[in-house]
């Protein structure tokens, strides 16, 4: 639900429109090795991540009558080897009358292949800091400090990426952070989704906001002249890299083995708010509407899914898991309004 890598999704107009578990299923690797310590000294492992065949967690139910929707909570990053056992989701899916698309924000500029070609050279320079400069003059010096430090663990020694805008530079630590903590952000939820409702020959329900942008060559323009305030987001995804690692490894193994409670015993402080604000708040995305995403997502959603449980008797969403353990998230705000809501044992 969250437009991931903000600065990159409007540099793609560039690019056209964008439980039950067996012992042998849950091997163990360990995000590092560890280190050889002195006979008598604490070892303190670093997490391990799951791998082999998961069940992931079960679906919350929203139910008005005999009307239900299914809802599956998504979590990203989840452990890079492990096989989703995905049974119960198709079974519902194979039944569904009507398939709910997740919330999600995209940029439509409906330029062609060619005009995409034009507007790559104006999209790459626009990814840049301005009048050529690096990171280190950009950054304040103990922000800039902390990023080389992290720099050096997780990508090694890439001159390109100190010219990048400091947005693009933490997108890209983030990424490279979790590849070596064993974790992926794959599309393994959507592809089983996508191949039954292809296979159902099925049109899901479009939930998110789509912006088109009718001038993307001046959208970049001005987006490589004013740039944006993202030292917040950099700052932000730098605290995550550092110190929520080995939490990230214990959701996406709770998702992976369906233990909801252990979810809702670690939240987080979402780097992604900091970055959609960075974007939605520089003037070249205010002039085209980009605003209030996040409120008109949800009004979206919450109409699609009202409509849909009153049409049809079985229907299926999936929506981030953490949404669905707000107290004022997405099902709270069903609830509220008279629907029974059920989350999985």
């Amino acid at each position: 639900m969250r437009i991931l890598n903000l600065t990159c999704l409007f540099l793609a107009l560039a690019a056209g429109p964008a439980f039950a578990q067996s012992a042998a299923a849950t091997q163990a690797t360990p995000v590092t090795p560890p280190a050889a310590v002195p006979a008598g000294d604490v070892i303190d492992h670093a997490p391990v991540v799951v791998t082999g065949v998961q069940t992931g967690p079960g679906m919350w139910k929203v139910s008005k009558g005999d009307h239900v929707l299914w809802v599956l909570g998504t979590l990203s990053p989840l452990p890079k080897n492990i096989e989703w056992r995905s049974n119960e989701v198709e079974s519902v899916l194979a039944q569904a009358q009507e398939v709910l698309d997740s919330p999600r924000f995209g940029l439509d500029a409906k330029v062609g292949f060619f005009g995409a070609l034009m507007l790559l050279p104006s999209a790459m320079k626009a990814s840049k800091n301005a009048d050529g400069q690096e990171l280190q003059q950009v950054l304040p010096a103990d922000l800039y400090a902390r990023w080389t430090l992290l720099k050096k663990k997780y990508i090694g020694s890439d001159r390109g990426i100190e010219h990048k805008r400091p947005i693009l530079a933490a997108g890209e630590l983030y990424s490279d952070a979790l590849a070596k903590s064993g974790l992926s952000r794959s599309a393994m939820i959507s592809s089983v989704i996508d191949a039954v409702v292809k296979r159902r020959k099925l049109t899901p329900t479009p939930t998110g906001i789509k912006i088109a942008i009718t001038d993307p060559k001046a959208a970049i323009k001005e987006f490589g002249a004013e740039g944006i305030n993202d030292v917040e987001c950099f700052r932000k995804t730098l605290d995550r890299v550092e110190n929520d690692l080995p939490a990230m490894v214990e959701r996406a193994n709770a998702w992976s083995v369906g233990d909801v409670d252990m979810l809702r015993q670690l939240p987080y402080d979402d780097q992604q708010v900091s970055c959609e604000a960075a974007f939605m708040q520089a003037g070249f995305a205010k002039k085209r509407g980009i605003t209030d995403i996040d409120a008109r997502m949800k009004a979206v959603w919450l109409g699609a899914a009202q409509a849909a449980i009153d049409k049809n008797t079985i229907s299926f969403a999936t929506l981030p898991i953490a949404e669905l353990l707000k107290s004022d998230g997405y099902l709270a705000q069903l609830q509220a309004r008279g629907y029974q809501v059920e989350a999985p044992e």
